[in-house]
């Protein structure tokens, strides 16, 4: 594969076109959602852009965000709604983040891929632990967007590590950082210890595959409700209801098939199978 400006597309997605640096933007401090760019009607595709902070090459984090990318991919085309998906290697881009945060001019690369990001329908994003928290290439990169930039954009969190006991990480680090960035982040995140890439891991819940395709059937569930932004302006909601099934809530059509209240055991009861 051909790579280009630390923007690769996904394996899995069949592209038309390419993404060029943004020379009609000129910037001196942070990424902003660029106005009156050129987008599809409502009709055309979602645009998603999963962001990684791997270091290493071949790299979990890269794979973990290409699974959870194609999971929302496969479920986005399972309910008849396409998508593009662009994939952010920071690795790629340590060193004009760098030169950003300390000139205020991005260099074509990196211009390309803020503009990438906040242009995005939708953003996966993935950092491997660092010392309990998001690696500093992952910070230094949201670093140079502003907080309103991403307002309304569905983010999916996920994470890498070397054992369970970081995977509150994306609970105490990255979800604070996206609510400052006005995100909308989905409630189900997904942490990828060592020992979940290996057969039979967290066999109780599924595996990690299991997870990664939950979290990507919600993420695909919120997506579906949006138009495809236009002119660079977040997209917009076709119908309210048609979310209400992120995080594991049931979604309008399906609300008959609640249990009736009826059904509930009352406490004393369980209390009292406990004698």
């Amino acid at each position: 594969m051909e790579r280009t400006s630390g923007i690769t597309p996904a394996s899995t997605v069949t592209r038309t076109n390419a993404v060029t640096p943004a020379t009609t933007v000129t910037r001196t401090s942070g990424a902003t959602r660029t106005r009156g760019a050129t987008r599809t009607s409502g009709a055309g595709p979602l645009r998603l852009v999963a962001v990684s902070a791997g270091l290493s090459k071949p790299s979990s984090t890269r794979l973990l965000a290409d699974r959870l990318a194609e999971a929302t991919s496969r479920e986005l085309a399972d309910r008849d709604r396409k998508a593009e998906i662009e994939v952010v290697e920071l690795r790629d881009l340590a060193v004009e983040i760098a030169n950003h945060l300390v000139t205020g001019f991005p260099a074509p690369a990196l211009s390309a891929a803020l503009k990438a990001v906040t242009e995005a329908d939708g953003l996966i994003v993935v950092s491997p632990v660092f010392a309990g928290s998001y690696s500093g290439l992952f910070k230094s990169f949201f670093d140079l967007i502003e907080p309103d930039a991403l307002a309304g954009t569905p983010v999916l969190l996920a994470a890498t590590g070397g054992t369970a006991r970081h995977s509150l990480m994306v609970e105490h680090a990255m979800r604070p950082l996206f609510s400052y960035l006005h995100a909308l982040t989905l409630p189900t995140a997904v942490f990828a210890a060592t020992d979940d890439w290996g057969a039979g891991a967290d066999a109780y819940a599924g595996g990690l595959p299991a997870r990664i395709d939950r979290a990507g059937g919600e993420f695909a569930r919120l997506l579906r409700g949006l138009t495809p932004a236009t002119n660079g302006d977040v997209g917009e909601r076709d119908d309210p209801g048609e979310t209400a099934g992120v995080g594991g809530a049931r979604e309008s059509d399906d609300a008959d098939d609640v249990d009736d209240v009826d059904d509930v055991v009352p406490f004393e009861r369980l209390l009292a199978n406990l004698k």
